[in-house]
């Protein structure tokens, strides 16, 4: 008798489980319910269909229901809803949502991949006809055919999908507004580290309001807690998601305290032979081990692909989930991977970290551009995470650094990677080097560091810039000695305070506290420079 495969839901943690299942044994049945009209779809392009950079709405089906049918074999039913499991008697109640027919299917086992829903704000008129969430090709084309009419849109939450939208929004013409709750757009990093990411949008015209919120919306406008009111022909709810876990819980089957499916390192669910993957389930952090949700596609496939694996007989583990990702904000990209600092005071973990802002390739060929970098990492050197922002470069810095952290890597193994160089790409001292090299010599002590949001008052500060370049924009109270004329100058330094030394990015302060602390003074490198200075105190809006 074969054997019997029912998934619930398909795109990347469904589709993936449902393809190997029949990849590592086409004898076993399997039959996919998906409630809406598609199974795999480029659900990361949607915003890039809007904006038209992706211009073929047919490439968005990645692969259509009759083609894995034909490819594997599949028994794949769109426009089905699982209405109910019975974890005892192995069978799902499912509805045809064309005709209204109900039927119980017989299951050997189960893999819910219900994945995740957009939040619905509880705001006045937020069930007008304007009013969008992005989950699903349908959603696309409705935002794509209102986009083509209006001239405005407010754009509610600054996270990945707000941000996409809002960029590809404005390539088609539209004003934008963005309304955060937070003091910061992308919350899931630090909010030093999202400010290249504010600079870019004010840049392109992007009104950002942040610390405010949406309290009513009508046709053409939207109306913030802070009193302002905001015109909005189009509004996108952009406010975050919630996990598709309401099956699972009626049927009894164990959620964590934020509604996520509660699995094993085999994506086995509480129930037996009930398997769960993808954006509806909690997961353990790789760097931390505690319990985590966090909705990504590429361990959604490889969560699929785990429980294919143990259903099929294979002793596969999912060892966890780090956070890697990455986000285009116009012109910048901003990315990370494993803990954040707020995480980490969260947790009560020691830390450390490590500023500096790399070209990403040889600065003396054409189209150098800096990379700002953000290391986390333990007093002993293991790393913790890092997040970084730039034009280009960014994702070789994230992949490098996570790849590390997955091979249990520390700041001192980062110094001796051999990575590829040739003008074009890196350096010889390749950003990712000197960020192992930064982080290793604060540890070793070859660097002291002063945090560039802890300066003491009474410290000197010592800018060892050029006076023109200290002209464009300088830490307040600051003395200017050129890091080249300080052995001739220290005189003019006081040996009885402490002396907190930046420069643009950390190396020539790094360079002038070696000399200083040889000299006798105590000298501490202000972390990452004035950028990272500036990150923390950034000048009102409209001003460089």
């Amino acid at each position: 008798m074969k054997k019997k495969v029912a998934v619930v839901g398909g795109v990347a943690g469904g589709m993936s489980c449902a393809a190997r299942i029949k990849r590592l044994d086409r004898d076993v049945e399997v039959v996919v319910f998906e409630r809406g009209p598609d199974v795999s779809f480029a659900n990361c392009g949607m915003p890039y269909y809007i904006g038209g950079v992706i211009r073929s709405r047919a490439a968005m089906a990645v692969q259509t229901p009759a083609g894995l049918s034909a490819r594997y074999g599949l028994d794949i039913r769109t426009r089905h809803e699982v209405a109910a499991v019975d974890t005892a008697a192995k069978t799902v109640r499912v509805r045809a949502l064309g005709s209204g027919e109900e039927f119980e299917e017989a299951y050997d086992a189960l893999v819910l991949a219900t994945g995740a829903e957009p939040l619905r704000l509880p705001v006045p008129g937020a069930d007008l006809s304007h009013v969008h969430a992005l989950n699903n090709l349908s959603d696309m084309d409705r935002i794509a055919e209102a986009a083509a009419n209006a001239k405005t849109a407010c754009i509610i939450g600054g996270g990945f999908i707000g941000l996409e939208l809002a960029e590809n929004l404005h390539a088609r013409g539209l004003k934008i507004t963005i309304v955060e709750l937070m003091d910061q757009v992308l919350a899931p990093m630090d909010k030093e580290m999202t400010a290249p990411l504010l600079q870019e949008l004010e840049i392109y015209g992007v009104d950002t309001r942040l610390g405010d919120s949406a309290t009513a919306i009508e046709p053409g406008a939207v109306t913030l807690k802070s009193g302002a009111r905001v015109d909005a022909d189009l509004v996108c709810m952009c406010a975050g998601v919630k996990p598709r876990s309401a099956l699972a819980a009626a049927a009894g089957i164990e959620t964590g305290p934020r509604g996520h499916i509660v699995v094993d390192g085999r994506m086995r669910t509480s129930a037996p032979d009930v398997y769960a993957v993808g954006d509806a389930v909690q997961s353990r952090c790789t760097v931390s081990g505690e319990p985590v949700a966090i909705p990504l596609a590429g361990p959604a496939n490889r969560q699929g692909r785990i429980a294919a694996d143990v259903i099929c007989g294979r002793d596969s583990e999912y060892i966890g989930i780090q956070g890697s990702s990455i986000v285009k904000v116009f012109d910048v990209a901003a990315g990370q991977t494993g803990l954040t600092e707020k995480r980490l005071k969260a947790l009560g973990l020691p830390y450390r970290r490590a500023y500096l802002h790399p070209s990403q390739h040889a600065g003396y060929y054409p189209g150098a551009y800096p990379v700002d970098i953000k290391l986390l990492f333990s007093p002993e050197g293991k790393i913790y995470g890092v997040q970084a922002t730039g034009a280009e470069g960014v994702d070789v810095v994230v992949d490098t650094i996570a790849t590390a952290m997955r091979g249990g890597l520390t700041v001192y193994d980062l110094e001796e990677l051999e990575l590829a160089y040739s003008p074009q790409w890196g350096a010889a001292k390749h950003g990712v080097n000197m960020t192992g090299f930064v982080a290793a010599n604060i540890l070793r002590g070859d660097m002291d560091v002063v945090e560039p949001d802890a300066i003491p008052g009474d410290a000197f500060l010592l800018d060892v810039r050029k006076p023109e370049e200290a002209a464009l924009g300088m830490i307040p109270g600051a003395t200017v000695i050129p890091v080249d004329e300080l052995s001739g100058r220290l005189d003019e330094l006081p040996r009885d305070r402490a002396i907190a030394a930046y420069c643009g990015v950390g190396l020539r302060a790094y360079i002038a506290c070696r000399l200083l602390t040889q000299a006798g003074f105590a000298a501490a490198n202000i972390n990452g420079g004035f950028t990272t200075w500036r990150a923390f105190n950034p000048p009102p809006a409209g001003q460089s």
